[in-house]
């Protein structure tokens, strides 16, 4: 926590700018290793900063939205050629095969929807569209819900900031518990999936 605090996020989303943005969302979209990059709260401070004038709110969410998208392709791409071999990897620092397992149970109960409802669900978006290319979803069917998920996503929290930006004076302020409370609300729909299957049990 203390870590976080110490963070200055809006300078340093202001240092990366587009580019720096653009490979977040790419990454914590489809590649393996990018679960833990921080997709809401980055969207959320963009959006926040383009209120200030530091970034293009429509070009922030065209960037992002082609950013989430290509990140799920390739994700889905992944999980077409070796996805099947992250089942037998073994757990690390970063890693956890609770993170397959969570990604796998969502996509089973939610089906071909779940390329879209996991956008909001962290760490479970990334391994959505690797799963959807190990259970070989059909293309058609992935890329639609995929492009969808990426634009309703991108557009709903970049926004966000964007109004609060805009609306709450020297919002920035308070950036690190809206982004906290982003983070917690982000991790409900998992939270109580966990508590209603424990109930089941």
């Amino acid at each position: 926590m203390d870590f976080l605090l110490n963070i200055d996020l809006s300078v340093l989303i202001q240092t990366i700018s587009y580019l720096g943005i653009f490979l977040i969302i790419f990454a914590e979209s489809g590649l393996f290793f990018g679960f833990f990059l921080p997709g809401d709260s980055l969207l959320f401070t963009a959006g926040l900063l383009a209120s200030q004038g530091y970034f293009d709110i429509a070009l922030l969410i065209l960037l992002i939205t082609f950013a989430a998208i290509t990140g799920d392709q390739i994700g889905y791409l992944f999980g077409i050629k070796i996805g099947p071999k992250i089942f037998t990897h073994d757990d690390s620092f970063f890693f956890k095969k609770k993170y397959i397992t969570n990604a796998e149970n969502f996509y089973q109960k939610h089906g071909k929807k779940a390329v879209l409802i996991a956008r909001f669900v962290p760490i479970v978006r990334t391994f959505i569209p690797i799963l959807a290319g190990v259970g070989k979803m059909h293309y058609r069917t992935f890329i639609t819900y995929n492009i969808l998920g990426g634009l309703i996503w991108s557009a709903c929290i970049t926004l966000l900031g964007y109004f609060l930006g805009q609306q709450i004076p020297n919002v920035d302020k308070y950036l690190i518990p809206i982004i906290l409370l982003i983070i917690l609300i982000s991790f409900l729909p998992a939270i109580f999936s966990y508590i209603y299957n424990k109930l089941k049990t």
